[in-house]
């Protein structure tokens, strides 16, 4: 009776793992069916896809940032994007400093404000090349600009000055009449001083405007598939109406160049 039983669960094993097999590969044909369907639509001037919504991360040059993007296709070779971008800009002379007897928020001597561009802007998506295997893969050269407003957050050290006693706190900002102290590396140290954390500074908010233009290469790696799967790398370039400062003894700029690298993914109908 137990080698009946073995027998047959054996046999149920093998049968459940040939069926398992059989749909996996049924799935597959089914898939190259309709991308190869898609395919010939595309060439008869069938557009496959034509909306999209895309989130993207980046890694820039000079700081980091994250965008949205809705598309549109206009044609099987051309559409039309619209992007929203949000990143924080760093200058590369910033140096953290952190003081090991007093736990807090690492320092960056001489900071003045935090940068925070916002585009708003559109881009042509052209089509470069496309290759059909598997979901296929395609290459497209992304070109526009926009407006880009640059938020300035004032960069505040948060201060305990270790003569008095009790010890008294305060915070102060490169515009205040402590603006000295932003430069001497030794005074901070004396007064026990962290950085400003993520609260403060944003009452003191003010904007830049700008213009922003951009170019990339996107590589998408899934174009005959519904979920988005794409490294896009470019180049921006942003003008703005008055200049940007963001360190003690540096040159305040109003124009910058940037290159990046993002992924993306999202989803299209």
């Amino acid at each position: 009776m137990r080698k009946i039983f073995f027998i047959f669960l054996a046999v149920a094993a093998s049968t459940s793992t040939l069926f398992a097999q059989q749909t996996k590969q049924d799935k597959k044909d089914e898939r190259r069916k309709k991308i190869n369907a898609m395919i010939k639509e595309e060439e008869e001037g069938v557009i496959a896809y034509r909306k999209h919504t895309i989130f993207g991360l980046k890694l820039t040059s000079d700081g980091y940032g994250a965008f949205l993007e809705i598309g549109k296709a206009q044609s099987i070779n051309k559409s039309l994007l619209f992007q929203l971008d949000i990143s924080e800009r760093k200058h590369p002379k910033e140096n953290k400093v952190t003081d090991p007897q007093y736990p807090g928020p690492a320092v960056i001597f001489g900071k003045i404000n935090f940068v925070y561009p916002i585009k708003i802007g559109v881009q042509q998506q052209i089509l470069l090349g496309n290759k059909s295997n598997k979901n296929g893969v395609s290459v497209t050269a992304n070109y526009g600009g926009g407006i880009s407003l640059s938020l300035l957050r004032p960069y505040f050290i948060e201060l305990y000055d270790t003569t008095k006693s009790p010890y008294q706190r305060k915070d102060i900002r490169y515009e205040s009449k402590d603006s000295v102290t932003f430069a001497d590396n030794s005074q901070l140290y004396y007064l026990q001083a962290t950085g400003p954390g993520f609260t403060k500074g944003w009452s003191s908010l003010s904007v830049n405007p700008g213009l922003y233009a951009k170019g990339a290469l996107r590589f998408d790696y899934a174009r005959y598939n519904e979920v988005v799967s794409a490294i896009e790398v470019g180049i921006t370039g942003e003008l703005y109406a008055k200049k940007i400062a963001q360190l003690v003894y540096t040159k305040p700029r109003q124009y910058f160049v940037s290159a990046y690298v993002s992924i993306l993914f999202g989803k299209r109908k």
